[in-house]
């Protein structure tokens, strides 16, 4: 599995880091190495979705490998419906994949990457302050 960056910033700068990308792979530029990327377009709301909690669910997947929500609720002892919702949003931006979960069938958790990589840069390429503001 590979890791997942993770930025802030705005989306004509991430449009920008794309277009170069693809130049330099149009020079022939070898991009074997491509990292997948998350980016939130704030600092509120990469907070709400790597919040603590989030990131203690992550951890526990992580290390015990859940068969089923309810038991990675608990694992980090807190109520079903709230990791049912932190966990269906952590699939929403695809952190996490579930497998399963047909007809009577429990959907078991799991990490869609081996880790995070946050990178959260105060300046552009250029040397100007980010618009990204927390």
């Amino acid at each position: 599995m590979a890791t997942l960056k993770v930025t802030v910033g705005n989306s004509k700068q991430i449009q920008q880091r794309t277009r170069n990308r693809i130049k330099a792979a149009q020079e022939g530029a070898d991009l074997d190495e491509a990292q997948p990327v998350l980016n939130f377009d704030s600092y509120a709301e990469l907070s709400r979705l790597l919040s603590p909690k989030n990131l203690e669910l992550l951890e526990a997947i992580s290390e015990h490998e859940p068969a089923s929500i309810s038991a990675a609720a608990e694992l980090v002892d807190r109520d079903y419906k709230q990791v049912h919702r932190n966990l269906s949003e952590l699939a929403a931006i695809d952190v996490i994949e579930f497998e399963g979960g047909g007809s009577g069938q429990a959907k078991k958790p799991l990490l869609a990457y081996d880790g995070l990589e946050i990178d959260i840069p105060f300046t552009d390429s250029n040397g100007t302050t980010s618009t990204a503001a927390p």
